[in-house]
């Protein structure tokens, strides 16, 4: 499990990680079951002292991600208003051919 590695050695495995997949800090934590809390601190204080080349790339992929952070929020709300409208379709849909009960 990566939580037991040692500081050092984990910041490097995930400044490689996000830079193989171009990941987010988010997707990093996920991927590796640690907080982000913990990727970002590995990957923007740790790794500075242990691999300086690596770190001025992670660098440069979290400014790119911070650059676009806005651009993938949108993407995400729009997603969710979608399937909430289509939820509602749906449901009106069903609705308008259940048969309607006559009180008399």
């Amino acid at each position: 499990m990566i939580s037991d590695w040692s500081g050092r050695e984990r910041s490097v495995v995930l400044g490689e990680y996000l830079l193989e997949h171009s990941a987010t800090v988010r997707e990093a934590a996920r991927v590796f079951g640690i907080s982000k809390s913990t990727v970002h601190k590995d990957v923007t204080e740790r790794l500075r002292h242990v691999n300086s080349a690596l770190y001025g790339e992670v660098q440069e992929l979290l400014n790119k991600n911070k650059q676009e952070r806005h651009l993938r929020g949108g993407e995400a709300t729009r997603k969710k208003y979608t399937a909430e409208r289509q939820t509602q379709r749906d449901f009106k849909a069903v609705f308008e051919k259940a048969p309607q009960n006559s009180i008399n």
